[in-house]
């Protein structure tokens, strides 16, 4: 203990600038404080924050809640089984649509398949711009295209998740493993073959565990793009939040909250069953 505190005091004696702080440094420290404080003063400002309304609207939530108790579907639950249904299945068409889609897409963004950054680029940018634009907008636009139902919500879905999955697919085969592609090309193998058996089979478990979380996370995406119009439970909660029926929001409430939770966990578990056979597979 004794040599370990002398060679401490001997680096700190040798690296003082290591171990010290610059006065500049602490004055740039203070000014990035006081900076992000005075930022966040104005966002309260511009955005017109009250303590006074944010109490008044707790008090309001806090009757609204009331109101719920106890949850009663009346005689309209086979409609509301029916309904959550639709989402599901607007969830899981819209995110197998779009993970179909965006594959090949995506072969055409990673940077070990397409060096040319000049045909790279502009399908980055592409994916990039679909990417960009929220699912509730994407459900707006194909609402006016093709009409109100869950048509518009799987195309919603699947046009927005297709920005995301080109991106994350190009980058998980940016990070695949070059031994067994080169293993492919000495080999003999093609560019077609270096693809199909040296790089898809080491990025389809991570490509599957990302298509499960997004079902998931499109099942509330569902809910969401319901209430404009695109089917499924949604729907069917802005309509009874329209009429004040709060005890038939409460039981839509929690037949969402079930199911997301439900999903979650089998997702969870899917993903750990694919990851862990891929394991076994390489080794």
């Amino acid at each position: 203990m004794m040599m370990d505190a002398k060679n401490a005091e001997q680096l700190v004696a040798r690296y003082p600038e290591f171990f010290q702080a610059s006065q500049a440094g602490r004055i740039r420290n203070l000014a990035i404080a006081a900076g992000a404080f005075a930022l966040f003063m104005f966002g309260c400002w511009y955005l017109e924050f009250s303590l006074t309304r944010l109490i008044t609207g707790v008090r309001e939530l806090g009757w609204f809640v009331m109101l719920m108790i106890p949850p009663d579907p009346g005689s309209s639950f086979p409609t509301y089984l029916h309904a959550m249904g639709e989402t599901l299945s607007i969830a899981f068409l819209g995110t197998l649509l779009a993970a179909v889609l965006a594959l090949p897409v995506s072969l055409l963004a990673a940077r070990n398949i397409i060096p040319s950054i000049f045909l790279r680029f502009p399908v980055r940018r592409f994916l990039d711009s679909i990417r960009g634009v929220d699912t509730l907008i994407w459900a707006l636009v194909w609402i006016n295209v093709v009409g109100l139902g869950p048509f518009a919500g799987v195309l919603a879905i699947a046009t927005s998740d297709f920005g995301a999955f080109g991106k994350l697919f190009s980058e998980a085969m940016e990070g695949a493993d070059r031994k067994q592609v080169e293993g492919i090309r000495a080999a003999g193998g093609g560019r077609l073959h270096e693809i199909r058996f040296g790089l898809l089979p080491q990025v389809l478990p991570v490509l599957a565990g990302q298509i499960l979380y997004f079902i998931e996370s499109n099942t509330r995406s569902a809910t969401i793009i319901g209430i404009v119009g695109a089917g499924g439970i949604g729907l069917q909660l802005a309509e009874q939040i329209r009429v004040l029926e709060w005890q038939k929001v409460s039981t839509l409430i929690l037949m969402i909250l079930v199911v997301v939770a439900a999903i979650d966990v089998i997702s969870n578990r899917l993903r750990f069953a694919i990851i862990g056979r891929a394991g076994v597979a390489a080794r």
